[in-house]
């Protein structure tokens, strides 16, 4: 049976490249560009930075800066009001994924009218996405997501209060650029939740089902540069070393799990969607109990996690992860970040209704999921 598998964004790495995003722009043929955003990087003055980068190149500017922590249906509908009432032709993500996967999205609702029930991709709601979309251009000021190289994007549907993906290759932003010094100001927690989600894409991929050779080298690349720089980078935000190789960790974990996800991605899903909580620290609370549950099947290809953490026998690695989240100062439990347990059955159906699962290397039923919940509490 025949694979198929694609690398296909332009990445712009290094310290000051976000002034090149009016030169990117040009290439693209942009004229009116909107910039999408969040109140948050507008006000650590970010987005001033990417603003000036296109006006000084003769480019018409808009910035629409609605996007919520974790994006909402009708956070994408004001900003796709917002894209036709200014006609722009160019898409700017800046921000971490919240925003950039609110570019992806309103460069979907700017050429697709369907509800997005329709366009859940667990429903095969890319069918109605055109090949051709306006083009993104992604500038990630935090070091996580990956959704700077990703086909996909994530919002909270209304109507079902679930977080849904709407997946197709034609979000792909064209450019990435990753410089190190948007992330300088990232505070320590969120350096540390958004680098943890960058690991747990890693972790996941490697492991996921499929076939997938490059996929799972990235992977284990990805996971070896969490490791060593995290808590650099946690401990000295302007250790620019540090903030550049969690940089690169974020986006090879997104490249990665093009093969796919798993288990731990469905239990942190409604956690966001239910209570807010922020989609980095929903993984790390998750993963030590998914690896830990998924031994069975997958202890080979956990083996390079392992090594990379220092374990002496596949076996140690939820322990490790455990520890490593907790001198990260990320807690420890999904008690400590208030999610009633009460809730937890309730929210295992949510998770179990998650496409994520499945390409998790061991099958999860409903009540797994409420176990792992449990094992996570």
């Amino acid at each position: 049976m025949a694979t198929i598998w694609n690398y296909p964004t332009r990445v712009r790495f290094g310290i000051g490249e976000a002034q090149n995003t009016g030169n990117e722009a040009k290439t693209l043929g942009a004229n009116r560009v909107l910039v999408v955003t969040d109140r948050g990087v507008v006000a650590a003055g970010l987005a001033q930075r990417i603003t000036d980068a296109l006006t000084q190149v003769g480019l018409t500017v808009d910035v629409f800066d609605e996007i919520e922590p974790n994006p909402t249906e009708a956070n994408i509908e004001a900003g796709a009001r917002a894209f036709n009432e200014f006609g722009a032709d160019l898409l700017v993500g800046v921000g971490g994924g919240s925003p950039l996967d609110a570019a992806k999205l309103i460069s979907v609702r700017a050429a697709v009218a369907l509800p997005f029930e329709a366009l859940d991709d667990s429903k095969g709601g890319d069918r109605f996405i055109p090949q051709t979309l306006t083009p993104v251009i992604a500038v990630p000021t935090t070091a996580g997501t990956g959704s700077e190289v990703g086909r996909a994007a994530v919002l909270t549907v209304e109507s079902t209060r679930r977080k849904t993906v709407v997946f197709s290759p034609a979000m792909m932003p064209k450019v990435a650029i990753l410089d190190p010094e948007l992330t300088r100001s990232m505070p320590q927690m969120t350096t540390a939740a958004t680098g943890f989600d960058a690991l747990t894409h890693c972790i996941e991929a490697r492991v996921a089902t499929g076939d997938h050779p490059m996929a799972d080298a990235i992977a284990d690349g990805g996971i070896e540069l969490v490791v060593r720089y995290l808590q650099r980078a946690v401990s000295d935000g302007s250790d620019m070393e540090a903030r550049g190789a969690m940089m690169k960790a974020a986006l090879m974990g997104a490249v990665a799990f093009q093969k796919g996800l798993g288990a731990c991605h469905s239990l942190a899903h409604p956690l966001s969607a239910e209570f807010g909580t922020h989609h980095g620290l929903a993984n790390a609370v998750c993963l030590p109990a998914v690896v830990a549950f998924n031994l069975e099947r997958a202890a080979d290809e956990y083996t390079g996690a392992a090594a990379a953490f220092g374990a002496r026998h596949v076996d140690e690695l939820p322990a490790k992860l455990a520890t490593f989240r907790a001198q990260l100062g990320l807690p420890d439990g999904l008690s400590a970040i208030g999610i009633p347990r009460a809730d937890l059955p309730r929210l295992a159906g949510l998770a179990f209704e998650d496409a994520c699962h499945h390409g998790n290397p061991r099958p999860c039923s409903v009540a797994d999921l409420a176990t792992l919940y449990e094992d996570s509490f």
